[in-house]
């Protein structure tokens, strides 16, 4: 089946934060949420579950088919070997991570991030009681990132218990290599840290570059890490509400379910659905949409290049995120507020990401290409006719 990832999808009405938090004047391009429609095998199965009328407790947390197809997803993408009792179902990643701080960092702990970063891991330090130990990616010539090994070895308090990695990055798109992942994992098993591996854009993958499960690399690294991964970025499902922990260590496991307290419920019956389905399904969707993500990633960076004067990018190797620096554009204001204002374009304020994002704005490209397209003219024309 061929898709079209060019239809403009009418979500005004459809109960749409993307599309509805912001004026109808406004171009949409922040959140993490794609405009395309989902693969259709998902819609399907979704339809005969509702016309099955009976909607009861969901057997996600016991259903063998469902964890067998993910243990062989592992196997088959990274030849990661989990067993199926490693799953832990979730209604979400961020709950994820932030159980992950309740379970190992919240008695007087800390947690250690690098910056700039997805809001709600900045965020998680203190929602959850922890103090807060970040340290802040190095960005060199060419726009890409880099970690200061010693910065982030000298960032690790006493109290520093968990370790959150986003790989691959967001917002600055960065796909780990395996070096880097190794030594990450060195130095928390030095200091006796639990990583917490948020990979939910980990199929989002562009050429010439490869995810890596950092519980991937060895036993060792495995028996201290808790890893999150979801099919809500990748098949466009975030509103069904459907992620998965794998934890391999069985008390550290045990640990984690205990954080949490009668609060966190099972994943939503709907949700768990179109989750299988995109798994066992999706594949073909999948394949379409990342050509066509790259082709947009590429026709942005050539638009920034040659048509935005003072903003630059590099082009991520993973995720539907352009982390785009407007810091020689010599703006008047924060750039995230000069674009709404003056283009009517909504992104996301790089302050909003911590450290390192003052001065960068984040750009989602998993939309037609057309919406894209007019998204860039409004930028280039409010540069042209409100220069700094």
């Amino acid at each position: 089946m061929i898709y079209d990832f060019d239809k403009l999808e009418d979500r005004r009405d459809s109960d749409s934060i993307k599309w509805n938090l912001y004026d109808e004047d406004v171009l949409p391009m922040w959140v993490a949420d794609m405009d395309f429609r989902s693969p259709e095998p998902v819609i399907r199965v979704l339809r005969e579950r509702v016309e099955h009328g009976v909607f009861g407790y969901p057997g996600s947390v016991v259903d063998p088919p469902v964890r067998q197809l993910i243990v062989e997803r592992m196997a088959s993408l990274y030849d990661w070997h989990i067993l199926p009792e490693d799953l832990v179902f979730l209604p979400g990643v961020v709950t994820g991570f932030n159980l992950a701080c309740h379970a190992f960092a919240s008695a007087r702990g800390g947690l250690l991030i690098q910056t700039p970063v997805y809001p709600p891991i900045v965020e998680a330090a203190e929602r959850t009681g922890c103090s807060s130990q970040q340290m802040q990616l190095t960005r060199v010539k060419d726009g890409s990132y880099e970690v200061d090994w010693e910065l982030f070895e000298s960032s690790i308090i006493r109290e520093t218990r968990l370790f959150i990695l986003n790989n691959p990055h967001n917002p600055v798109g960065k796909v780990f290599r395996r070096e880097e992942l190794a030594r990450v994992a060195e130095i928390c098993l030095q200091n006796g840290i639990v990583i917490c591996s948020d990979e939910i854009h980990s199929d989002l993958i562009f050429e010439g570059h490869h995810h890596i499960p950092i519980a991937s690399l060895d036993a060792e690294v495995a028996d201290t890490t808790i890893t999150l991964i979801a099919p809500s970025k990748t098949y466009n499902l975030a509103g069904l509400q459907c992620s998965m922990a794998i934890i391999q260590n069985a008390e550290l496991r045990e640990q984690y379910l205990n954080a949490k307290k009668g609060l966190v419920g099972w994943v939503n019956l709907m949700g768990f659905t179109a989750g299988h389905a995109a798994y066992k399904y999706g594949g073909e969707w999948l394949t379409q949409l990342l050509k066509y993500l790259q082709e947009n990633r590429d026709f942005l960076f050539e638009f920034v290049e040659n048509d935005l004067p003072g903003i630059s990018m590099c082009k991520p190797g993973g995720t539907y995120l352009a982390w785009l620096d407007c810091r020689n554009a010599s703006l008047a204001e924060n750039p995230h507020q000069f674009f709404l204002n003056k283009a009517k374009v909504a992104m996301n304020d790089g302050l909003t990401f911590g450290e390192g994002g003052e001065g960068f704005v984040r750009l989602n490209f998993g939309c037609p290409r057309s919406v894209l397209l007019e998204s860039l003219k409004r930028m280039k024309n409010a540069l042209t006719l409100n220069p700094g």
